[in-house]
């Protein structure tokens, strides 16, 4: 019996709103399915069912329990689950489910104040600005946010050292490819080699997922292996995000970056602002940092605030 097998089958048995903990519970009392090795095999059971949601699998439906939570059942069971239900409360369900969806955009300003506590000042780069922004194929061009990150000297003189011996010793940029989730190898697939492709001109290449399958962890680190592109986990508190694959260190490809500066004025400003830093005379660099401060993107200052925001976006800050 496959693991989705077990999940209906499950879900048939159970005949009632159950949540991912039910399923999983119900699938290891009965021996349905042997997780393996798997480390949060929970997590697997939840990634499998919000896979029905969406992906439109219409034999499963799901309704929010509030703060990123959900409870699931069969859609034939429904008029037994909800005996009065009738046309207002399908319109709910759906209303339920669209709600409870987050935009991937959503992940970038706590992506950035992760990045923001590991020292690397980051910035969105919109695709929408670029020329020929609705050619389809920029979306393998562009990267979803960059990052730059300077070596933090102790002294003037050693910081002008670095600077006057070998400029690109004195920083790094990263290119950063964002998904919402990755929960299937066709997901994985799809998601790593448009990271490596918008990411070729940059000292270092990051996927970043908010829902990644435990059960890819072995062909994450495969592709890892051979491409050399990171991988990092984003939590909705996201001092808790990982790096569970380093990027390997690449030469800046000029040509790229001129291509991009050229097609995106975004990019362009935040190369123009690194420049001006490398090039400040001492009482200039202040500044310049600053300035581009100032054009990076917003990150969170309290935990007070990530928390407001993840419910106002309907982002989950516990398994589905």
């Amino acid at each position: 019996m496959t693991l989705k097998e077990a999940v209906l089958q499950s879900l048939e048995e159970l005949g009632n709103l159950v949540t991912h903990n039910d399923v999983y519970n119900h699938v290891s009392l009965k021996s349905y399915y042997d997780f393996g090795q798997s480390k949060t095999p929970s997590s697997t059971v939840s990634a499998l069912l919000g896979d029905f949601i969406r992906n439109g699998d219409s034999r499963v439906k799901r309704i929010s329990t509030g703060k990123g939570n959900f409870s699931y059942y069969l859609t034939k069971n429904e008029a037994v689950i909800f005996p009065a239900a009738g046309a207002d409360t399908q319109a709910t369900q759906v209303i339920l489910q669209k709600k409870s969806s987050y935009k991937e955009r959503s992940l970038h300003k706590l992506f950035s104040t992760y990045l923001k506590s590991i020292n690397i000042s980051s910035k969105t780069i919109y695709h929408e600005q670029s020329a020929n922004s609705k050619d389809s194929n920029q979306k393998w061009i562009h990267p979803d946010m960059t990052g730059v990150e300077f070596t933090n000297l102790h002294t003037k003189t050693s910081q002008s050292f670095i600077k006057s011996t070998s400029v690109a010793d004195s920083f790094k940029i990263t290119s950063y490819e964002l998904k919402r989730e990755i929960l299937n190898d066709y997901d994985l697939k799809q998601a790593y080699f448009q990271a490596v492709s918008n990411s070729s001109w940059a000292n270092f290449g990051y996927l970043v997922a908010f829902e990644i399958n435990d059960n890819l962890s072995d062909e994450i680190s495969r592709l890892n292996q051979s491409f050399g592109i990171g991988v990092i986990e984003l939590k909705a508190n996201p001092y808790e995000s990982k790096v569970l694959h380093q990027s390997r260190f690449k030469n800046l490809d000029f040509k790229t970056i001129d291509k991009l500066c050229h097609i995106n004025p975004d990019f362009n400003s935040f190369i123009d602002k690194i420049d001006k830093i490398l090039k400040a005379d001492d009482r200039y660099i202040r500044s310049s940092e600053k300035e581009l401060e100032e054009f990076c993107d917003n990150y969170f200052k309290t935990e007070a605030e990530i928390s407001a925001y993840c419910t106002e976006q309907n982002i989950p800050t516990s398994d589905n």
